[in-house]
């Protein structure tokens, strides 16, 4: 249990730091948000716990796949805010656009050979 707390408090303290930069400095906010921290954290506590090169492997792998769908978002976000969408309808339509390409993804890559 104190493992999954520090965990989660080493995980909480990179995405605070992430929004608190972000109020003084949007560039360097958005660099930090950008960066794969949740991604290479979840790779580090993972080996911690199962040492596996293949499912390391496999892991990241399909990382990188689901990673792509998840970009569309951050562009019809601030182009529906541009167009005077109030903030939490276009988050709301990002997050939607989001998960409907996540199903897209899951759908179509088996059938071009990708595993996931």
């Amino acid at each position: 249990m104190l493992y999954f707390i520090l965990k989660a408090a080493i995980s909480g303290v990179l995405i605070a730091l992430g929004s608190t930069l972000a109020k003084r400095y949007p560039g360097v906010g958005a660099l930090v948000a950008s960066l794969p921290l949740v991604s290479v954290l979840g790779m580090v506590w993972l080996w911690r716990d199962r040492p596996d090169t293949a499912n390391m492997a496999d892991h990241s792998g399909a990382t990188f796949w689901y990673v792509l769908p998840s970009l569309p978002m951050f562009l019809l976000i601030p182009a529906m805010l541009k167009h005077g969408v109030g903030f939490w309808i276009a988050l709301a339509a990002g997050c939607a656009l989001t998960v409907v390409l996540y199903l897209a993804m899951t759908w179509i890559a088996p059938r071009l050979g990708v595993q996931l």
